[in-house]
């Protein structure tokens, strides 16, 4: 019974942060837009769900524009379509960024540009700047994610490595620029989302190269890289444009939705259900493993006094370091670290943490259920959960066994969903 209703807060979680729907409220009220014609880029997971709605609510205002997603996708006219990469930039990515950057570029001044971001637009849309190879871009990024890099510190480097990221977009466009977001980052900072390519960038080439140095010696990294970096920090190379910068004067940028709106969903679902709600408003971030026993420690806390059967609704993104030759998947990681606590509650108990992509690291599950039953059952298979922690590979515990957790539905498994507003944690006490 607890799977079954997770699996349906879950679903409802998912639903109420769709991307099209966010986009129509946004837009709803009429005024979000200047008069004329618009041309839009539309960039991330949810970047064809949002230009489908931009094209009913918009129509023949829309001129033209670019949908930049994961994978190729039909798009209506007047859009063109292009497949990039993610988590990692590929030669389609550079493609779609250098597009986006013509396309900005080539507007008039009585024309809007519209950008409509979503999660993974960072990785999607990549323009090296000058000197830097998307291979080393690549690098970089792939030695951060591995050591556990968050949103924040990826997307500083990031953005001072690039010709489209940190404000460069819209300091392209000689016409009004607004931007509607979907937040994947905790704190729906929109510097941060998608590498905030429309609005001004306060971090420095210093705190990049700092970053460098926080998760690596400087040789673990290409050349290429830290001597931009440097000369940046040297003032050697431009900064990206800061706030007050003349170039931004018509961009207005907004957070359209976020990882509330995942929890809101999930919170009314579970008070339909009968569940009483506890809703936890501090994100969830930090390291997988650690991140998921403090969790369980506060909110069982939280809990205490509130009356059964309860629901503890939470969201946030932590990270995964791989130590070990597995696969990661932060969502799998926090889930399997929830088993042996959970078993040790003395009662029944259930738990899901899951992106809300439908993408979990590089796996295809969106993350995973476990119970207090959980380890008992593993065991019993010849599985040791902490071995799988240690090797980063939840997601090979979840699978190894697959004849046996199939049937008990362990892995959340949605494909990719559209959306993007970070992971969502459930705990229901029965």
């Amino acid at each position: 019974m607890l799977r079954q209703d997770l699996a349906a807060i879950v679903r409802a979680g998912f639903s109420a942060a769709a991307a099209g729907r966010l986009l129509e409220r946004a837009l709803a009220p009429g005024d979000a837009l200047p008069d004329g014609a618009l041309r839009v880029i539309a960039a991330g997971k949810a970047s064809s769900s949002m230009a489908e709605a931009a094209r009913g609510l918009l129509g023949s205002r829309i001129r033209g524009g670019l949908v930049v997603s994961p994978e190729p996708r039909s798009v209506p006219s007047p859009f063109e379509a292009i497949a990039g990469g993610h988590p990692m930039p590929t030669t389609g990515s550079e493609q779609a960024g250098r597009r986006a950057l013509a396309l900005a570029a080539s507007l008039q001044a009585d024309e809007t540009l519209v950008v409509l971001l979503s999660g993974g637009a960072s990785a999607l849309m990549a323009v090296p700047a000058a000197g830097v190879a998307l291979d080393d871009k690549r690098a970089t990024t792939d030695r951060l994610l591995r050591a556990g890099a968050d949103i924040h510190a990826l997307n500083t480097v990031r953005k001072h490595l690039s010709a489209i990221k940190g404000g460069w977009l819209a300091a392209s466009a000689p016409c009004a620029c607004r931007a509607f977001a979907i937040s994947d980052v905790v704190g729906d900072d929109l510097s941060v989302i998608a590498s905030g390519p429309t609005v001004a960038d306060s971090s420095t080439f210093s705190e990049a190269a700092d970053v460098l140095r926080r998760f690596g010696e400087e040789a673990a990294y290409p050349g290429a890289v830290v001597a931009r970096l440097a000369k940046g920090a040297r003032g050697d190379v431009p900064e990206t444009p800061k706030p007050g910068d003349p170039r931004l004067v018509r961009a207005a940028s907004a957070v359209i939705g976020g990882r509330r709106d995942a929890m809101d969903g999930a919170a009314r679902e579970a008070g339909t259900l009968g569940y009483h709600v506890v809703w936890i408003d501090d994100p969830v971030v930090g390291e997988a493993r650690i991140a998921a026993l403090l969790h369980l420690r506060g909110v069982v806390a939280r809990a205490d006094g509130v009356a059964r059967p309860t629901c503890i609704v939470s969201s946030g993104e932590t990270t995964v370091r791989v130590i070990g030759d597995g696969k990661g998947g932060r969502n799998q990681e926090f889930a399997l670290a929830l088993a042996a606590p959970l078993a040790s509650l003395g009662g029944a108990a259930a738990a899901a943490s899951a992106g809300t992509d439908g993408i979990d690291g590089p796996t295809d599950a969106a993350g995973a259920v476990v119970d207090q039953t959980t380890v008992e059952r593993a065991r019993a298979a010849g599985l040791s959960p902490d071995t799988f922690l240690d090797h980063n590979n939840a997601y090979a515990f979840y699978n190894n066994a697959y004849a046996f957790f199939a049937a008990l539905g362990d892995l959340i498994l949605t494909g990719p969903t559209d959306t993007n507003v970070g992971d969502l944690q459930i705990i229901l006490l029965a």
